[in-house]
């Protein structure tokens, strides 16, 4: 478990692809350039025989932590890999001074709301997220 290398966004990317997780506006070299640019311990990744195998985005904003885009490679989940991101992740938000953690996850994933739920986390059924998603700037002709 370690965070991503600026050069190794490709490999993230190809992950999330892989693993079929939930397409994002989001998910694309620019944006994943700026989070790392922003906070470069924020994109985690695991590593097997150097391919990267598992991401997660443990985000913090000064008052809460937040994680994302936990994924994992189909041949290597239930090997413990989800686990080390969500571990690593939490003491990191910890050590920064997160006294509450949520994790984003896409409610009609079966496999995945199982995974939060063995971790430990609470599903919130009072509450709702709401998203706005903007744009992505037109770079011009």
């Amino acid at each position: 478990m370690r965070p991503c290398a600026p050069d190794e966004l490709d490999a993230v990317l190809a992950v999330w692809r892989r693993a079929e997780a939930e397409p994002s506006v989001s998910d694309d070299l620019e944006s994943l350039r700026r989070l790392v640019a922003h906070d470069p311990g924020s994109l985690l990744v695991a590593e097997l025989d150097g391919e990267i195998v598992g991401t997660l985005i443990a985000a913090w904003d000064g008052w809460r932590g937040n994680l994302y885009r936990l994924a994992v490679l189909p041949e290597h989940r239930r090997h413990g890999f989800g686990r080390e991101l969500v571990r690593h992740a939490e003491l990191e938000l910890r050590r920064w001074g997160a006294i509450r953690v949520a994790a984003v996850v896409v409610e009609d994933h079966d496999p995945a709301t199982g995974f939060w739920l063995a971790a430990g986390y609470e599903r919130q059924s009072l509450r709702l997220r709401f998203v706005k998603n903007f744009q992505p700037k037109n770079p011009g002709p």
